[in-house]
């Protein structure tokens, strides 16, 4: 049996997808630098970053929506 997640825990989590939100704006905007200076580094470094990110969030997501069950 799950135990439920406290509010607290819950709030907290929020927060750290709030911050992994930011992170992916971040990168979308390193993507469009590297992008539009022609910079195949820059874009290549933030396209890995910007998917790194994504995969730290999934399981955040998925605590998060096992919480509201």
């Amino acid at each position: 049996m799950k135990n439920k997640k406290s509010l607290n825990e819950i709030k907290n989590m929020k927060f750290q997808l709030y911050g992994w939100m930011l992170f992916i704006f971040c990168a979308l905007l390193f993507i469009l630098s590297g992008a539009v200076n022609r910079d195949i580094l820059t874009f290549a470094g933030s396209v890995v970053f910007f998917v790194a990110c994504i995969f730290f969030i999934v399981p955040l997501l998925s605590e998060l929506s096992d919480s509201k069950k």
